[in-house]
C-alpha cells in the first residue's frame, strides 16, 4: 500500500478522534468560506462551494456549522481574507511531502510548519521544490455501499475518467486535470453526491519506508493536519503491509 490515503486508514483506527472530527469541520467550514467567497454562493453554480458541501455531508458536519459558514461568507461580516498556499519539503527517509493550506497569515503558517518539518527530521523547501514527484489528478469518492461497483464504473466511462477501483467501502474515480469538471459534474448527475471530490497530487514514484521511519512520517503529517491552517497532505511513501498490521494495532 502506498500514499497518503493509507496513512488516514491507519489512523482512523486510533482513538481520539472526537478533537480530529473538530478540526475536520473547521477546515471544511473555512472551505467552505473560502469557495462561497471565490464565485457565486450557490453550489449550482459554483463547483468548488457544491464540492465542499458535498464534504460537509459525508462528513455528517452538523448543518448548523455548514450554514454558519455560509452566512459568514455571504453576509460580509468576516473580514478574514484566506490564502492558498502551497508548502513543499522532505520528511524523513527522503519521503517528498505537499501541505496544501488557507491561511490568513503566511508568515506564521510558515513558521510553524518549517518547525514540524524539523522536529521531525526533515526540512522545509522552496514551493516546486518536490512537486515535480507528482502528478496533478482529478478524484472524486462514492459510497461503495450505496451504488454498486458497475453503476460507478458504467457511470465514469461515460464521462470520460481515467480509473475506477474500490479500497475500504469507497469506489475512487480518477481522471485527468483537464477533464475533472466535466468528470465530477457528470458523475454528480448521475450518481449524485459524491463523498468527495478535488483535485490531488499523486506520487509518481513511491519510497519505501521501513517501521521507525513509518513511525516518524506519521507523526509529521498527523502533527501538519493538526494545524488549523492546513487543508490536505500528500507524501511518497509507501510501506509492507506487514508494518501496517504493526503500526494499526
Amino acid at each position: 500500500m502506498a500514499g497518503h490515503s493509507q496513512f488516514k486508514n491507519i489512523m482512523h483506527r486510533k482513538g481520539a478522534q472526537d478533537s480530529k472530527r473538530a478540526r475536520a469541520f473547521a477546515k471544511i467550514a473555512r472551505e467552505i468560506m473560502v469557495a462561497a467567497k471565490s464565485g457565486l454562493p450557490d453550489p449550482h453554480s459554483n463547483p468548488r462551494l457544491r464540492s465542499a458541501l458535498a464534504s460537509a455531508r459525508a462528513a455528517n458536519m452538523p448543518k448548523d456549522n455548514v450554514d454558519r459558514a455560509m452566512k459568514r461568507a455571504i453576509g460580509g461580516d468576516d473580514g478574514t481574507v484566506y490564502e492558498e498556499v502551497r508548502y513543499e519539503g522532505y520528511g524523513p527517509g527522503g519521503v517528498a511531502v505537499i501541505v496544501e493550506s488557507l491561511t490568513d497569515n503566511r508568515n506564521r503558517t510558515a513558521s510553524e510548519i518549517r518547525s514540524y518539518f524539523n522536529k521531525h527530521g526533515g526540512n522545509l523547501g522552496e514551493t516546486g521544490g518536490v512537486s515535480f514527484m507528482f502528478e496533478r489528478i482529478g478524484m472524486i469518492h462514492f459510497d461503495a455501499s450505496k451504488l454498486t461497483f458497475d453503476k460507478v464504473f458504467e457511470s465514469a466511462v461515460e464521462a470520460g475518467a481515467d480509473n475506477v477501483e474500490t479500497v475500504e467501502g469507497i469506489h475512487e474515480v480518477t481522471c485527468s486535470l483537464d477533464s475533472f469538471a466535466l468528470v465530477r459534474d457528470h458523475l454528480h448527475e448521475t450518481l449524485g453526491d459524491p463523498l468527495e471530490a478535488k483535485v490531488i497530487w499523486k506520487p509518481l514514484n513511491t519510497i519505501a519506508c521501513d517501521e521507525e521511519t513509518a513511525k516518524t512520517l506519521f507523526k509529521l503529517i498527523d502533527t501538519l493536519e493538526d494545524n488549523d491552517d492546513v487543508q490536505n497532505v500528500y507524501a511518497n511513501f509507501e510501506i509492507s503491509d506487514e508494518i501496517v498490521k504493526k503500526l494499526s494495532s
